[in-house]
């Protein structure tokens, strides 16, 4: 009697656990993830958050959508105002509004990078480069960026798909034309440095004039400060320092004759 208890309890059990991962009503949603609940496959207006949630066994499925930030890199072409190809790499990172997911799988699916997002960039890019030159491409490369961004957030938000960030990794061109810029930018490096040296030089050839008038201006000071009472006092100090070093010895000249000092010569002119 006990042991056919035991047997029956032991079905039930057994029967308990297998309606349960038959009918499985607990739903795990991760981390960055949304759930979409679909009734019998139509979606509900209901979201699952993060963490346990409870189903309807049968009726109730739930897709589950990532709102985490994802990367896209994509490949666009497209031709500039001036009929320059041009090939860019795009870098992208979005995210879906977590809100919105329903909404999302409803009208789009889980495809919504292939379907919306990479088509959007192409035609955005096209519709940007169009506006500027090849060279305008290259020298304005921010402003590009950022009207492209704005424009790419703008058409994505419609379907409630948001754009973090935004940056184009590069732009190339065909061959020829960049052979051409770079032929430019050396020309516009050799005219620079020309510009730069005569600019130099003339600089140098104005300080040299700039001395040379200066020393002539001041020759012309001196020459006006010179006097004759000036001249003569110059003399007498030469006069003065030639008695100073002389040792009390007259000079030895052949006719014997005694030299002859004019005093009167050396006396200082009567105020």
């Amino acid at each position: 009697m006990f042991s056919s208890k035991a047997a029956i309890i032991t079905y039930v059990v057994v029967a308990c656990l297998i309606g349960l991962l038959f009918f499985n009503p607990i739903v795990m949603v991760p981390a960055g993830h949304r759930g979409v609940v679909l009734n019998f496959g139509a979606v509900d207006d209901r979201i699952l958050g993060e963490g346990i949630n409870l189903r309807t066994p049968v009726v109730q499925s739930i897709v589950k959508m990532d709102t985490q930030i994802q990367k896209s890199q994509v490949e666009a072409a497209a031709a500039s105002k001036d009929l320059q190809d041009t090939h860019s790499i795009i870098a992208l990172n979005y995210h879906v509004q977590p809100d919105k997911v329903n909404w999302i799988y409803q009208n789009i699916g889980k495809e919504y990078k292939d379907r919306i997002i990479d088509p959007a960039v192409q035609e955005v890019i096209k519709a940007v480069a169009a506006k500027y030159t090849a060279v305008e491409l290259i020298n304005k490369r921010e402003i590009v960026s950022t009207e492209t961004k704005d424009h790419l957030s703008k058409r994505l938000k419609d379907y409630y798909i948001i754009v973090d960030a935004f940056s184009i990794v590069n732009f190339k061109f065909s061959p020829e034309f960049s052979k051409s810029i770079e032929e430019k930018q050396t020309a516009e490096q050799k005219a620079l440095k020309a510009q730069n040296d005569l600019k130099r030089i003339q600089v140098e050839a104005e300080q040299k004039i700039a001395t040379a008038k200066a020393e002539a201006e001041a020759l012309r000071l001196q020459k006006d400060n010179v006097s004759e009472n000036l001249i003569r006092l110059r003399q007498i100090e030469a006069s003065i320092e030639a008695i100073k070093k002389w040792n009390g010895q007259l000079p030895q000249v052949s006719s014997g004759a005694v030299p002859f000092i004019d005093v009167d010569k050396y006396k200082y002119p009567r105020q």
